[in-house]
């Protein structure tokens, strides 16, 4: 269903503010920020009611209609497991660096077509991958994934983005050792085998723009699962920039199916990271929760 400016304004109820506008100044090296200041101004100049609200966020959103968010993958994430039983409708404005999952919504448009996207309100109804207690909207990644946003670390700020993930790729490739990995299937399928890593897609992208999963959807009820077995270091810089490009799929050490639930267990610490946000385990229970999320799009 598509709202216009005068249906938000029709649809308050009485209520103080329509429009939840979450923000996080912290992300993007100041980019939120801007996207903030910007999107105020714009609210401002329509005379279209919000509250701006800043980290810590309030504890609940029940007495607003629609929320906007300013921030990139990390806030998103963030954002999905502080209101993991949100049933409003969001519209997210990049401000983050990598911004993976607006680009999933939203493409390359301007945030001025954004902006309009939001006061018309289509929705769709997003699936959110489920992990160890998380929430995820674009991907899990385990082993050398993981291994990657470790080592950046605090580096995120002096790099942006894709640039900074794929500067944290090229130097891991020389250091990285894979992992012995049982992984247990859906359809109760047993494998043990050494991998360079493993990856459970919602979305198609992560890393500011590397397509780890090229054919995944957002809203098919499935999870895209690559699995990268040992290879040498030669054969890994070889074949960077056909998994930048999602190009990989049928490379002979890639591994490549669907499923709905996944388990991968191990008996070392294994390094992974949900949406960029690092964490470390030995058993990851993976599954995906069809239609959790409504997004303006």
């Amino acid at each position: 269903m598509s709202h216009d400016k005068n249906f938000l304004r029709a649809s308050m109820n009485n209520q103080a503010c329509e429009i939840a506008l979450l923000s996080n100044p912290s992300s993007g090296n100041g980019k939120s920020l801007r996207v903030e200041e910007w999107l105020c101004r714009k609210l401002d100049q329509i005379n279209l009611a919000y509250s701006l609200f800043k980290p810590p966020w309030p504890p609940n959103l029940e007495n607003f209609s629609v929320v906007w968010m300013v921030g990139g993958d990390g806030t998103v994430f963030h954002f999905i497991n502080q209101y993991p039983n949100l049933n409003l409708p969001v519209a997210l404005f990049g401000g983050g660096n990598g911004n993976d999952f607006a680009w999933q919504l939203y493409g390359e448009i301007s945030l001025e077509e954004i902006f309009k996207r939001a006061l018309a309100g289509k929705t769709i109804m997003v699936d959110a991958g489920f992990c160890n207690g998380n929430y995820f909207l674009n991907g899990i990644g385990i082993g050398f994934d993981g291994s990657v946003v470790k080592s950046m670390g605090n580096k995120r700020q002096m790099l942006r983005g894709h640039a900074a993930y794929l500067y944290a790729v090229i130097k891991q490739i020389f250091f990285y050792r894979e992992q012995e990995i049982e992984v247990i299937f859906d359809d109760g399928i047993h494998k043990h085998s050494s991998y360079l890593m493993i990856a459970a897609a919602n979305g198609s992208r992560y890393g500011g723009g590397f397509l780890i999963a090229p054919e995944s959807k957002i809203d098919d009820g499935l999870l895209d699962l690559v699995f990268i077995k040992k290879i040498s270091i030669l054969k890994r810089l070889i074949n960077l920039p056909k998994v930048e490009q999602g190009k990989h799929l049928q490379l002979p050490f890639v591994e490549y199916s669907t499923g709905k639930k996944l388990i991968i267990r191990s008996n070392h610490l294994l390094d992974a990271h949900l949406d960029g946000e690092y964490l470390a385990d030995t058993s990851f229970d993976i599954e995906i929760r069809p239609s959790k999320f409504k997004f303006i799009y």
